[in-house]
């Protein structure tokens, strides 16, 4: 990764209508916007479709995407929505957060409505009447209009992945069951006897099918806005969780992927070992691989998911890397973690097939290694025979002593440094809550003895960019000096998190030029488009 810097905004944060950020005009003006500020990356957090608790670390699938994302102002402009309907609908009361409950009442049914005027359309029942979308578009762009003719839109579903077809059918099989986990359907469907499945299939065509064209529609819609992106200089960091979540079709559709018994259920499953915080540690409950399986099969799986990884996002942040070296395993019937194990990971083999696979498109794979949290000698080494750029988090920096490998004079080239992430606190809130030692220590590093409290956050912006790291990550929280009401996630937080929204107006003139400005004096800047095709 060449010097350069970026902004991290989970796509829910875009301002927008509708309740929720989405692929809509003013996702389009953001890429405009970060173009301005002489940014090159945009990081987004995972995609994929949420569910009980509204993690995008806990999706019903590492192939599909979030429907709450696609743009239904969009779907008005293709005549496929009623313009006043969308606009009288209750989507939530405060712009500044995500109001799930709203959400989840309103948006699959706005989508229903939307696909049964497609099919209208397409069988001929119904006129097309098409207005003037907001969105720029690129000349070789592809059209929506192509999905309301019978063989574009055959031709988008033949070619969804065949995982993702596999989710549509785990959605559909899901609502038949009154939305309950796999884990507690009957057996025949939880099990996937073919006879049932394909009894399945044949009654709930409909249904299947629904979903379908909910991903065609978010795929078409997303890669558009990634093309147009990339096109004016701005790659897109993506997020690949490294657990899939328990209730998904990842673990319904392969459970031979997993440590399950001969009935799907889990032998054991993931979290973290008790320390000074958690004194019982952590049982997370996702399903853990069956890393021998992997093996045998070439981790074809694991191919599969970075080819899908790969059509989404330039560069893929991997959460949670060390569990590649070793992972923590606690029997499924444990109340609490302090049982668990460590148990050895794939460490380099998985990877080495990974170059291997995609040596002939590229000469270093696109990854970015989550390597936060308890940092092992074995961790460190497979980081660095991996070669991927590790992370650095400033907020980690100062409670230690000089030799704190978060501390700016510690980085190397070879990393990509942030003030803090989705799961920190916003820098100002986190400055105002340290002890005095810290606090001290942090104002001496960086030189802040004259600096106003209120400013002390840019003097911490300045320490990463001006650091020897090739990339630097910005939160958009950060640069906006947020305080704790901007924070995405604190974990182990049940509820109360995925909601900030940034507002119209707050990325505004005055801080463009701020952030161009620093761009360019630590050499930063983005200088050349992308190639025009994704």
């Amino acid at each position: 990764m060449k010097r350069a810097c970026g902004i991290l905004l989970p796509i829910f944060s875009l301002p927008g209508n509708y309740g929720i950020g989405c692929f809509s005009v003013k996702a389009y003006e953001f890429v405009d916007t970060l173009k301005k500020a002489g940014q090159t990356y945009w990081q987004i957090l995972p995609l994929g479709p949420t569910g009980y608790g509204d993690s995008p670390y806990q999706a019903f699938s590492s192939f599909a995407g979030n429907p709450y994302f696609i743009d239904l102002d969009e779907l008005a402009a293709e005549g496929l929505l009623d313009e006043q309907e969308l606009r009288d609908t209750n989507w939530g009361t405060n712009p500044r957060y995500v109001d799930y409950g709203k959400i989840w009442e309103s948006r699959e049914k706005m989508l229903r409505k939307a696909f049964a005027e497609f099919k209208k359309i397409l069988d001929g029942s119904a006129t097309q009447k098409k207005k003037k979308s907001l969105k720029p578009v690129l000349p070789d762009a592809p059209a929506a209009q192509n999905l309301l003719n019978q063989k574009g839109y055959d031709e988008a579903r033949k070619k969804l992945n065949p995982e993702t077809r596999e989710f549509c059918l785990y959605r559909a099989v899901k609502n038949s069951q009154g939305g309950k986990s796999w884990t507690e359907w009957e057996d025949a469907l939880r099990l996937r006897k073919p006879k049932t499945l394909d009894a399945f299939r044949k009654e709930h065509a409909e249904e299947i099918e629904f979903y379908e064209w909910v991903q065609i529609v978010f795929e078409f819609q997303w890669r558009r806005l990634r093309q147009y992106a990339n096109v004016h200089g701005i790659r897109i960091i993506g997020d690949m969780p490294i657990y899939v979540s328990p209730d998904s079709s990842d673990a319904w559709s392969h459970p031979e992927l997993f440590q399950f018994d001969e009935n799907a259920k889990p032998v054991k499953v993931a979290g973290c070992p008790p320390d000074y915080f958690s004194p019982d540690g952590q049982l997370w409950g996702n399903p853990l691989y069956d890393w021998k399986y992997h093996k045998k099969t070439d981790y074809e799986w694991w191919m599969n998911r970075m080819e899908y990884a790969l059509t989404m996002y330039d560069i893929v942040r991997v959460d949670h890397f060390r569990g590649f070296d070793e992972y923590f395993a606690i029997p499924a019937d444990a109340k609490t973690a302090k049982d668990g194990k460590w148990e050895k990971g794939p460490g380099m083999d998985l990877f080495r097939k990974m170059q291997k696979h995609f040596e002939d498109r590229f000469p270093e794979l696109p990854i970015i290694a989550e390597d936060l949290g308890l940092m092992t000698d074995s961790v460190i080494k497979l980081v660095k025979d991996s070669g991927f750029p590790a992370m650095k988090v400033l907020e980690f920096a100062y409670d230690s002593d000089n030799k704190n490998l978060y501390l700016p004079h510690m980085y190397i080239r070879n990393c990509v440094a942030y003030t803090g992430t989705h799961d920190n606190e916003p820098l100002m809130s986190w400055i105002r809550n340290q002890n005095g030692e810290t606090r001290l220590h942090m104002i001496r590093y960086q030189g802040s003895e004259h600096t106003p409290e209120g400013d002390l956050y840019w003097d911490c912006i300045r320490t990463v960019l001006s650091s020897v790291a090739d990339t630097v990550i910005i939160p958009m929280w950060d640069y906006l000096g947020a305080g704790p009401e901007a924070r995405v996630n604190t974990p182990s937080m049940a509820g109360g998190n995925w909601q900030w929204r940034m507002q119209q107006g707050e990325f505004g003139d005055h801080l463009v030029w701020h952030c161009g400005m620093l761009a360019d004096m630590y050499n930063r800047e983005r200088t050349a488009a992308l190639p025009e095709k994704v």
